[in-house]
């Protein structure tokens, strides 16, 4: 995280926010619509403000997605009840358009239109309160300590009560992948880590995790989609679907693969025959220079072929140090040495930590579902009304001086 990044942030247009859908409530925690419903039909406009906190030692993240949600979010309809019936309809056609997606292209274009133009009309019912608002944050990437506040939001409290649960979700999920990603790079002391956990959560998370993924420091991510926020392109080795395919030559998959996509790196999954030390040569004879690594992921439940004749001083099973020691020698007595070694299967901080105090020669870790574990739940409470002190038992205002206001 560079000094000059953590001084801009990211425009709100590239969240692709429901923004109906926030503006409603429909995603948030339905008593936070009703206080905000509640109050503007009292006529109650306090001035509060919003104190964010998290209660471990973390890498920030988030705060430009939140504070994008304040911005296109806040407000007032100024018709509720006509608001209520757009957006129930808007509901309807948005699911009827699912429905007839592959059934009636016509019908479907035609839902989608009358979609648009719902939205239409609900932002002429909308009044954005967002310009009263004052907002001081830390920014993404910052270290942030326990207790510590991260974000301040002062205005009407009418304005943004219904969005507690965005922005206290969109601040706990970046933040868990950005920490997490954060102790394994710290773990690995400078290699790359390269970000795998796509297959083990749901596709639709995969634009923010892949940005706190960036934040945290990963050195490459494996879908387009997690790229996405920070303009970059996923990366990977050849899939073992892919060797298999070719009846279970891995010497040709991997020249196949290099020739679809001649200007990737080229890395070489090894394990398909569970003997990584023998494949890796044969990759490495067969393409020379063309191949930028090999990756060695075996099984947590199997013994490399290679290295049964050393079996009995270390836990054999997986991708050990002493096989990744194997692989490099190898390569090397063979004029290999620009051949790097990825290696994968169950790494998290300790195991990556133990590789690096053994010296192991690994040139890069990849790490899956390691990376989304973890709570790092984030807490808001109203501790200032009209300027002076209220808050809830226990809470109190707690200023920080590392706050930033927000300007735009």
């Amino acid at each position: 995280m560079t000094e000059e990044s953590m001084t801009e942030r990211l425009p709100a247009y590239v969240f692709d926010l429901p923004v109906q859908e926030l503006r409603r409530g429909y995603r948030s925690d339905v008593y936070f619509w009703r206080e905000k419903v509640a109050l503007e039909k009292n006529g109650l406009h306090p001035s509060v403000t919003m104190q964010v906190f998290q209660k471990r030692q973390v890498v920030l993240c988030g705060t430009d997605e939140a504070i994008a949600v304040l911005k296109l979010a806040s407000g007032h309809y100024r018709d509720r009840r006509r608001a209520y019936e757009l957006f129930d309809r808007f509901l309807e056609l948005k699911r009827g358009s699912r429905k007839v997606f592959l059934l009636d292209r016509d019908l479907y274009l035609k839902t989608i239109e009358e979609k648009n133009r719902l939205s239409g009309e609900l932002d002429r019912l909308w009044e954005s309160d967002y310009d009263g608002l004052k907002i001081e944050s830390l920014f993404d990437g910052e270290a942030v300590s326990p207790w510590e506040t991260v974000m301040h939001i002062t205005g009407d409290a009418a304005a943004f009560a219904h969005l507690e649960t965005i922005y206290l979700g969109v601040l706990a999920r970046r933040t868990r992948i950005a920490t997490n990603v954060r102790r394994i790079v710290a773990a690995a002391q400078g290699k790359m880590v390269l970000y795998f956990p796509a297959r083990f959560d749901h596709w639709a998370v995969q634009g923010g995790d892949g940005y706190a993924a960036q934040i945290g420091g990963a050195g490459g991510v494996s879908t387009d989609a997690q790229a996405e926020w920070w303009g970059g392109k996923g990366g990977g080795t050849v899939p073992h679907a892919l060797i298999a395919a070719v009846g279970g030559d891995t010497v040709q998959a991997v020249t196949l693969f290099g020739e679809a996509f001649p200007d990737e790196r080229l890395v070489a999954l090894v394990d398909f025959d569970n003997d990584s030390v023998r494949t890796a040569l044969e990759c490495a004879r067969a393409l020379g220079p063309r191949l930028w690594g090999v990756r060695l992921d075996t099984s947590e439940n199997m013994v490399d072929q290679s290295i049964f004749a050393d079996m009995g001083s270390f836990r054999p099973t997986g991708v050990v140090p002493e096989l990744v020691c194997k692989t490099r020698a190898a390569l090397d007595r063979e004029g290999f040495q620009h051949v790097r070694i990825v290696v994968s299967g169950g790494f998290n901080p300790e195991k990556i930590a133990e590789f690096e105090s053994l010296k192991t020669p690994a040139d890069a870790y990849g790490v899956g579902s390691a990376l989304l574990q973890g709570v790092y739940d984030f807490t808001a409470d109203i501790v200032r009304v009209d300027g002076q002190p209220c808050a809830k038992a226990g809470r109190k205002y707690r200023p920080n001086a590392r706050l930033q206001p927000v300007v735009s």
